[in-house]
């Protein structure tokens, strides 16, 4: 599965680096980044990566939840998608 987590700073920048740090040290075990951006606008930043089920998004956030606050999006590629109508 493909999630995308739009991330909203609670903390100064360079708390939520070395957070970030840490998160990316301590991966669970099927979570693969695949692309982590800063944006401007309503979200400060936003992570795309592969788990194989919500729990491994939950297990990700949790160490941010003091720093950061998060909405994670589950996603489908468009073909998949469309072959579920």
């Amino acid at each position: 599965m493909i999630f995308i987590t739009l991330i909203k700073f609670r903390k100064k920048a360079s708390d939520v680096v070395e957070v970030g740090k840490k998160i990316m040290q301590n991966l669970p075990p099927d979570v693969k980044v695949i692309g982590t951006y800063w944006t401007l606008g309503r979200y400060d930043s936003v992570w795309i990566f592969e788990g194989k089920d919500p729990k491994d998004a939950i297990k990700l956030w949790l160490p941010g939840g003091e720093v950061v606050r998060t909405e994670t999006l589950v996603s489908l590629p468009r073909d998949e998608a469309i072959r579920l109508l």
